[in-house]
C-alpha cells in the first residue's frame, strides 16, 4: 500500500537541512508540494552538503546563535508569510569516552548542536506555527531512553531534545502538536565510514525517516502530540 502526502501551500522551516536526514526530509516535503526552507551553516552548494540546491530557499544560519535564529525566522516569514511546520533535525554524534575522561567543550558542543538548536527554533518559530496551528517536529534518539557507556552527553543532550519536545505540545495542546522521532542508527555516509563493518542492511534509510516525519505533520495525525516515536526499525 502506497501512501501520499499534500502539502501545497504549507511552508516547512528545517534545520540541519545541507545533512543527511535533514536533505531527506527537504526531499520528501519538496516532492509533496511543500515551499521548503532549509536551514544550515553548510550552504547546498557546498562539497559537504547532501541537499539538492533546487529542493531548498536556503537560510544560512547558526541555529546555537539566538540572532541568527531571530534572523532566519524573521526572512522567511517576510519571504512566505508564515511557517507551517518546524523539523528541528540539526544535531550530532560524540562518544567514546566515560563521563571522567570527556572534556567540558565536548559536553557543551554537544548540548549546543543537540538541544539549544532545538530550543532555539521551537522558541522564535512557535508564534508563527501557532498563528497556523502547525507542527513541531524533532529528532531525539533511540538511546536518549537510558544511560549507556560512552556517550553519556549524547544520550543527556538528546533526552533532553525530547523532554522540550514533550513540554512544547503541553504549553499548545490544542494549538500546535509537537512530537520527536527517535533514530537508532542511520544509514549515512558518515555513519558507513565510522562503522564499516556492521551490518548496513539493519540500518534505518532516511528516507523512511522522512515520511514519518511527514506523517507527524500531516492530517493523518491529527490527535498525536508529545510523543516520542521509535523510527529505528532493525538496528
Amino acid at each position: 500500500m502506497s501512501t501520499s502526502f499534500d502539502f501545497q501551500g504549507r511552508v516547512v522551516l528545517v534545520t540541519g537541512a545541507s545533512g543527511a536526514l535533514g536533505s531527506a526530509i527537504a526531499a520528501a516535503f519538496d516532492d509533496a508540494g511543500a515551499t521548503v526552507c532549509g536551514a544550515d551553516i553548510v550552504a547546498p552548494e557546498d562539497e559537504e552538503s547532501l541537499v539538492d540546491p533546487d529542493v531548498v530557499d536556503y537560510y544560512r544560519g547558526d541555529f546555537t546563535d539566538e540572532d541568527d535564529v531571530a534572523g532566519v525566522v524573521e526572512s522567511v516569514v517576510d519571504t512566505h508569510g508564515g511557517i507551517d511546520h518546524l523539523c528541528a533535525v540539526a544535531g550530532t554524534w560524540r562518544g567514546g569516552d566515560p563521563i571522567h575522561e570527556t572534556d567540558t567543550e565536548t559536553f557543551d558542543f554537544l548540548f549546543d548542536v543537540n538541544c539549544k538548536t532545538m530550543f532555539l527554533a521551537a522558541k522564535h518559530a512557535l508564534p508563527h506555527l501557532q498563528a497556523r496551528e502547525g507542527s513541531v517536529v524533532s529528532v531525539a534518539s533511540r538511546s536518549s531512553l537510558s544511560g549507556g557507556a560512552g556517550d553519556g552527553p549524547y544520550r543527556a543532550s538528546k533526552a533532553a531534545v525530547r523532554l522540550l519536545t514533550e513540554t512544547v505540545a503541553a504549553e499548545n495542546e490544542g494549538v500546535v502538536r509537537a512530537n520527536a522521532v527517535m533514530p537508532s542508527v542511520i544509514d549515512t555516509p558518515m555513519n558507513r565510514d565510522m562503522m564499516s563493518g556492521a551490518d548496513h542492511d539493519a540500518w534505518v534509510d532516511p528516507a523512511d525517516i522522512a515520511r514519518t516525519v511527514m506523517a507527524l505533520c500531516s492530517d493523518a495525525t491529527p490527535v498525536t502530540s508529545g510523543a516520542a516515536v521509535p523510527v529505528y526499525g532493525e538496528s
